[in-house]
């Protein structure tokens, strides 16, 4: 899972800097051209990352699996805030809070899932 969860990250990151640079290919494109795409696409892809992350960590460290999953999605939840509020900065892209608060949403049902199926 940890390889699964480092080539997501990966996967992310590199959405995020082709999305700043106005660079992202039209079949990723095509993915956000419907009414809140990209409210879909924040929660679908910050939920499985946390999914990924917590599920990876899960497996590595198990004293307090609740634990371990709040301080991943906690984590992850700043570097979402940041990568929001830096949108700003980018002519292509624009700050939204409510794409913040499907990330947020993501996370949570991720490490949800991550914690029920630990179970």
């Amino acid at each position: 899972m940890k390889y699964l969860a480092f080539l997501f990250t990966l996967f992310i990151v590199l959405v995020i800097i082709l999305a700043d640079i106005n660079a992202l290919p039209p079949f990723v494109r095509s993915f956000y051209d419907f009414p809140n795409g990209d409210k879909v696409g924040h929660l679908v892809l910050f939920g499985l990352l946390n999914f990924f992350l917590t599920s990876a960590f899960l497996s590595r460290f198990n004293p307090d699996p609740k634990r371990v999953a709040l301080s991943v999605g906690l984590i992850l939840a700043l570097a979402i805030a940041a990568e929001e509020y830096s949108q700003q900065y980018f002519s292509a892209r624009t700050f939204d809070l409510v794409d913040l608060l499907a990330g947020y949403v993501g996370v949570v049902a991720g490490g949800w899932i991550a914690l029920r199926l630990k179970k």
